[in-house]
């Protein structure tokens, strides 16, 4: 990670250049639990992921957002999925101010989607939660 990385937060909130996003809210995810973290990537491709998956009716949007303290690795992603930290996931207790939007960007194929919605259909079946905290 460096200064000078790019990160993205994928969701279906309607936000604007300068808005914050901050935890105490409800997740976009699983059972909508109140977040005490904030999440970002450091990929175009974990964004697109954040932006469809999220729960709601608006369309997916990707926001480029600058850290306004420290960040750590995403344990959702790292030391469950992907030991080392390929995605470049991460969360913070602080928030992220919104710095602009990514309006070119490509989803997934609707058959990749649905592959991910079943897979987490049977994570949540099996008692397992999106994000935990």
């Amino acid at each position: 990670m460096t200064d000078s990385e790019i990160y993205y937060h994928g969701t279906k909130a309607d936000l604007k250049v300068g808005d914050l996003i901050e935890p105490g809210y409800a997740s976009n995810y699983g059972s909508r639990k109140y977040g005490n973290f904030v999440y970002l990537a450091a990929t175009l491709e974990a964004a697109i992921w954040g932006a469809e998956l999220a729960i709601g009716d608006g369309r997916g949007r990707i926001y480029i957002v600058e850290p306004t303290g420290s960040i750590e690795d995403d344990p959702n992603l790292t030391n469950k999925r992907f030991p080392g930290n390929p995605t470049k996931s991460y969360r913070s207790r602080d928030p992220f101010r919104i710095v602009g939007e990514v309006m070119d960007w490509q989803g997934h194929s609707p058959e990749r989607l649905k592959e991910m919605h079943d897979h987490l259909e049977k994570l949540k079946q099996q008692g397992i939660e999106a994000i935990e905290e």
